[in-house]
């Protein structure tokens, strides 16, 4: 759209919407697709602008933003053609606010990457544009007549901000691939290329060919500078000048002195980077033509000046060794993800801080807001940020660059005001030696100090167009405290200094222990040890990750010090949480500040277009928790995020509820007078006593005699989905009936086998008996089966009775002599929210426990007649259940395809229990975890 075009388009709109009797109800949205649409381009509009975003205020009261831009981000107010939004306005709660104050309540509840840069207050026939980076401004106004000569300032409406990040994250992918193709082209001119030696020496060549390529693109070097001086030598002689180049790069303007008489004018020209960067000698290999090509016609001519630092950082690292990032547990992270750590952690607090002082009305003089201003700058250069599994960096990466566009807002400001800056003063002070990492990957420590001195030089860019002057970036003065080692090996204190000013986060490996090797085994030993040097005994089954939770908490004691860190959530389900948690609160005393509860984390990685596969072997689909926590009292509020709603809270458990602080240990025996539930019988016998619907129609054609051995037999799916099978049940079996069926001891004999052959003493003592399953359990009555996993998708677990007939495996759970109160009561949301809270996870499904879940379960203490009526509505989802004999349990609980019959017997049902447990019908899952965590600690005492 042409200039002309856009200032035609404008006056159609202002035309059609001058006069007109705007409803901020009713024409709110049609006023701002028109604008957006017409005026401005936007194709799909209801895309790109949210209306009635819904927010979550104190006391969980709900609030609604008229219309939100998140690619600017922007934040709308509207009002009716015939409000004054100069004025203020009586609220619901007495107080007197105009529109912007109103616009501003929201502004705190949103995530500091959300929070808007401009508030505009409208009414249909003005706007209000108000900076939020420099609240002390007066607001902007723009009459609606006067649009079309001025539609230019509603520009900002469509700023690319979001187009940005996606052109960075795919220039980073692009960059990502031409590292991989040079990095195998290179690879495979090296005499050893399995060794580590030639990995190492591989993983810096990469490292400093991508600075090179950077600095002449960004203006650190000459422009095209490295480019030109590799074409000038034929391919047979690159590995030798690249050599002399990594050599002179590492030169002092003193050693250059006397080296000069021998240097090539082309490398006297470079200058001197320092920093540790080109200080090794390393081996560089011969070079080819395809290495050449791929140097010079793909690599060099590639803008690298446009990769993200924090996103290529993470991208650098898996080209350079997936196999590593597979098997180490690393995730790449976003950068969505990095603002849930470090937003809640620290960067919120830092950001209303600093908007404080440029909103704070009573500073009427320039001079004082700018002494304002210098105390916080020096409060910035006093931080300091590590991260003990930093990978690639891009934790510390995204932080250093947030803290350092926080001060070029206040170099702005000054510059504006007439501060004057010397020329021969650095006027920067965030520095990036105030972040510190450990890596236990040599390569990843390059990459996180590469990535770092990028960030580095973009962010030094942008000061100089601040204060429109040049900046000296070489040599490097500045060098990230990154060190190659085993974060649980290492004493923290060694590598950052214990100072209550220091902020730890990042993304450890989580491993499960099932996956662990027997090093990460040992570490976590090594780590999880008691007051006497001794590991705790559940040291060895917790997650991986656990260990970073112990050695920070230890860290802390006696400081300020927060942390978080993103972690796979099991380590808030099922028995890890006693196992990780409780020894952090007895030893440590500490308390969870805030929290990201259960949230989906897609890290496929991409094919050769940038697209997301559908399927990645080193990269996936995982289930994460975010926790921030500390070891001092401190009187913040308690803050849990889940979804898109923030809930203040009095405390947060590690089980990410706000309830008291519990531990639901493993437990034999039920806390309440309810029946035993049992394991279903566990098989071990190779597929050889267990039978297919046609395998048992096979046998029986072929041994007619085994239809008395035959039983129906269900493990957590065949229940589920009602697939029959059967088992061989030889319990009491008579011997010289059993010698008749050949085929049936053929299959004993296989079993015997079987058993054998296993690594396991216990199993192949059970070859002594190989009629019987491993475990023999079989119920004498109609029973309760529970399966112990079912999809996270359904609100009900399917628990249904079956016949003594049935014979159930491993996977069920079983509950004898139950009556159907008790199936009632088990079956109702209030005993699926407790199930939802304290089980653990098989990736994100329910697995269910009788030794966590239903022993531990608060049963309710209800009167005859509550008794009465939940007996009658579980028989009543029983009979819901009856009018469809054809379907399956997982046919009838699908959220999309559950009967409206059933699904009102089961809300009748919820209704009878929460009644017997005295709870209010309105009360939510988080509100009845609580008061049944409240039980539980009262009954456990």
């Amino acid at each position: 759209m042409t200039d002309r075009d856009q200032k035609a388009a404008a006056k159609r709109f202002a035309d059609k919407w001058l006069g007109k009797e705007g409803y901020e109800k009713g024409e709110t949205q049609q006023f701002w697709n028109d604008l957006l649409r017409d005026v401005f381009g936007i194709d799909r509009v209801t895309e790109y602008i949210e209306y009635e975003k819904r927010i979550t205020l104190a006391n969980g009261a709900k609030g609604f933003i008229d219309g939100y831009i998140s690619s600017v981000p922007v934040l709308i107010e509207q009002k009716g053609s015939h409000i004054d939004i100069r004025k203020p306005e009586k609220q619901s709660d007495g107080t007197m606010l105009d529109p912007h104050a109103q616009a501003k309540r929201y502004v705190q509840w949103l995530g500091v990457s959300k929070r808007p840069k401009y508030i505009v207050v409208c009414n249909f026939r003005e706007f209000l544009i108000y900076d939020e980076e420099d609240p002390a401004a007066e607001p902007q106004s723009l009459m609606l007549e006067d649009l079309p000569d001025e539609y230019h300032r509603l520009r900002f409406l469509i700023n690319d901000t979001r187009a940005r990040i996606e052109r960075e994250k795919k220039l980073s992918l692009d960059a990502g691939r031409i590292v991989r193709k040079l990095y195998d082209a290179l690879l495979g001119q090296y005499k050893d290329p399995d060794s580590e030696e030639t990995y190492h020496h591989l993983n810096m060549l990469c490292v400093r060919l991508v600075f090179c390529m950077y600095a002449e693109d960004s203006g650190v070097f000459d422009k095209d500078q490295f480019s030109i001086y590799m074409r000038r030598w034929p391919v047979d002689d690159m590995h030798n000048k690249l050599r002399e180049l990594f050599k002179v790069l590492d030169m002092t303007p003193q050693q250059r002195e006397e080296y000069d008489e021998y240097m090539d004018k082309g490398l006297a020209a470079f200058a001197y980077v320092n920093g540790g960067l080109f200080a090794e000698n390393i081996k560089i290999p011969f070079f080819n033509d395809e290495i050449a090509e791929i140097l010079l016609d793909e690599a060099c001519p590639f803008n690298w000046d446009e990769i993200s630092p924090t996103i290529f950082g993470a991208i650098f690292e898996a080209t350079l060794d997936p196999k590593m990032r597979r098997h180490g547990g690393m995730h790449y992270t976003s950068l969505e993800n990095i603002h849930k750590v470090i937003d809640p952690l620290f960067l919120n607090d830092l950001t209303e801080e600093l908007n404080g002082i440029f909103a704070n009305k009573s500073i009427t003089k320039a001079e004082t807001r700018i002494q304002k201003l210098e105390e916080y700058r020096n409060k910035l250069a006093k931080l300091t940020f590590f991260d003990p599994a930093c990978g690639s960096g891009n934790f510390l990466t995204e932080t250093y660059i947030c803290l350092r566009e926080l001060e070029n807002r206040i170099l702005r400001y000054e510059y504006i005001s007439g501060q004057q800056i010397l020329k021969d003063v650095d006027p920067i002070m965030v520095r990036i030696q105030q972040f510190f990492g450990i890596e236990i990957h040599d390569y990843a420590v390059d990459v996180a100090r590469t990535a770092l001195w990028i960030a580095e030089a973009k962010m030094m860019r942008e000061t100089e167009e601040v204060i429109e002057r040049s900046i000296e970036f070489l040599p490097l003065k500045n060098n990230a405290n990154i060190i190659e080692g085993n974060a649980l090996r290492i004493d923290w204190e060694t590598v950052v200094p214990k100072d209550s000013r220091l902020k730890i986060f990042g993304n450890p490996p989580f491993l499960g222990y099932s996956l662990q090797n027997n090093e990460q085994k040992d570490d976590i030993l090594s780590v999880y040890v008691d007051e006497k040097g001794k590991p705790y005994k559940t040291a060895g089954k917790i997650d991986y990750v656990a260990a970073w939770y112990f050695k920070a908490a230890e860290f802390m004691q006696g400081t300020d010090i927060r942390t978080a860190f993103v972690s796979t959530n099991s380590i808030t389900q099922g028995e890890q949480v006693a196992a990780v948690w409780k020894p952090l609160y007895d030893r440590f005393g500490v308390h969870i500040d805030f929290a990201y509860r259960t949230f989906k984390w897609d890290n496929r990685g991409h094919d050769e277009k940038g697209n997301k596969k559908k399927s990645d072997e080193y990269m996936a689909i995982v289930h994460v928790v975010i926790v921030g926590f500390s070891t001092a009292d401190n009187k913040a509020d308690r803050i849990i995020f889940d979804s898109e709603n923030k809930n203040i809270v009095k405390n947060i458990n590690p089980y990410l509820v706000d309830a008291p602080t519990i531990f639901v240990e493993s437990r034999t025996k039920a806390i309440s007078d309810v029946p035993t539930m049992q394991n279903g019988g566990k098989p071990t016998e190779g597929g050889f006593l267990i039978l297919s619907e046609k395998e048992k129609d096979e046998l029986l054609c072929a041994e007619p005699l085994a239809e008395k051995y035959i039983r129906p037999y269900m493990m957590g799916n065949d229940f589920i989905q009602r697939k029959p099978r059967y088992c061989l049940w030889l319990v009491n079996a008579n011997p010289s009936e059993l010698r008749k069926c050949k085929k049936v001891l053929e299959r004993v004999e296989q079993v015997k086998k079987y058993r054998l052959e296993s690594q396991k003493e216990a199993t192949r003592k059970k070859a002594e008996t190989p009629t019987l399953f491993d475990e023999v359990r079989e119920c004498l009555t109609d029973y309760v089966a529970i399966p112990k996993v079912s999809s996270e998708k359904r609100k009900y677990i399917p628990i249904e009775y079956l016949s003594s007939d049935i014979i159930p495996g491993d996977k069920l759970f079983m509950l004898q002599n139950i009556s159907i109160y008790h199936f009632g009561v088990l079956t109702s949301s209030v005993h699926m929210n407790w199930m939802r809270a304290v089980c653990g996870r098989l990736k994100s499904d329910y697995s269910y426990s009788n030794t966590i879940v239903y022993n531990n379960f608060p049963w309710p203490s209800p009167t005859p007649e509550q008794r009465s009526k939940i007996e009658q509505t579980a028989q009543a989802i029983l009979d819901a259940r009856a009018l469809y004999p054809d379907c399956s349990l997982a046919d009838l609980y699908d959220e999309t395809t559950m009967p409206p019959d059933l699904r009102k017997a089961h809300q009748a049902n919820d209704k009878a229990v929460m009644q017997a447990y005295g709870f209010r019908q309105d009360m939510t899952e988080s509100e009845i975890v609580a008061e049944l965590m409240r039980m539980y600690q009262e009954l456990t005492r």
